[in-house]
């Protein structure tokens, strides 16, 4: 078994809700190698974040190969036996098989993971039917399997974020991506102890919630059957928003009061120099 195998059966191992896995996403090299200092049992990117970092808005903007790049650098950052698993957006690509070279890709890239979410982001479109979206799994899973490696497929499923989800739409479509080749499911968009509960009972595989600042703790969400919580671009916001603090009291009351606990310039560049 190549190490690449060996983190991608760790990592599916890793979904339990005896123990949820709790994935703090990462945006760049740099903030991998922070998260993993943390002793994070994984790594997972941001799309967001891999944007905002490349000066680009989230949403199907940024390039194949810009991620693919930008997902290289961050399995390099971190320790050879963590996990890594990459938020692809939508897959880079109009078709199953554009779809199935990015996954081509994220794995030459080192990652054992990846989120596929089922939005359309064309004008006056949704939700990708589901017969097509089920399409574009099973490429990303038939690419997966002929280079042996047992991929971890997230499928995003995003009626709640597109609003008037039910229990019943998302399980529906839950289970036929299933059935194509996904290996667990992602609801985000969901705080409700009770509609948690109610998905995960209808979802048969680990559930994937996204933080919000309602979200029941990970605790709580450990007893509801949630395999794993991500926090999403929450992360790079809260440090994008810190930045833009620092410089208006600097520019505007001409204080630095906002840089007070910040993590040391040498404990920093000693994490850096740590890989």
């Amino acid at each position: 078994m190549t190490d690449q195998q060996t983190r991608a059966a760790r990592f599916r191992a890793l979904h339990t809700a005896a123990d949820p896995l709790v994935l703090a996403n990462a945006w760049d090299a740099a903030s991998a190698r922070v998260v993993a200092a943390t002793g994070a049992k994984a790594v997972a990117t941001t799309s967001a974040g891999v944007a905002w970092t490349l000066g680009v808005p989230d949403g199907d903007a940024l390039t194949r190969d810009a991620m693919l790049d930008h997902l290289a650098r961050v399995v390099a950052a971190v320790p050879g036996d963590v996990p890594v698993t990459a938020d692809i957006e939508t897959g880079f690509g109009a078709t199953p098989d554009e779809v199935a070279t990015t996954i081509r890709g994220v794995l030459a890239a080192g990652a054992i993971g990846v989120n596929l979410e089922d939005t359309v982001r064309h004008a006056g479109t949704g939700l990708r039917d589901i017969p097509g979206q089920a399409e574009r799994i099973a490429a990303a899973r038939a690419a997966a399997d002929a280079v042996g490696v047992d991929l971890y497929i997230n499928a995003r499923i995003d009626t709640y974020l597109r609003g008037g989800g039910t229990v019943e739409s998302t399980a529906e479509r839950a289970a036929a991506f299933l059935a194509a080749g996904a290996t667990g499911v992602f609801v985000p968009g969901v705080a409700d102890p009770d509609t948690i509960a109610a998905l995960v009972a209808a979802i048969p595989a680990p559930l994937n919630i996204l933080a919000q600042p309602d979200t029941p703790s990970v605790a709580e969400l450990g007893a509801l059957g949630v395999a794993r919580l991500s926090l999403g671009s929450w992360v790079a916001e809260a440090a994008y928003t810190l930045a833009r603090r620092a410089a208006e009291e600097a520019q505007g009351k001409g204080t630095y009061t906002t840089l007070a606990g910040a993590m040391g310039y040498g404990e920093l560049n000693a994490m850096m120099s740590s890989g």
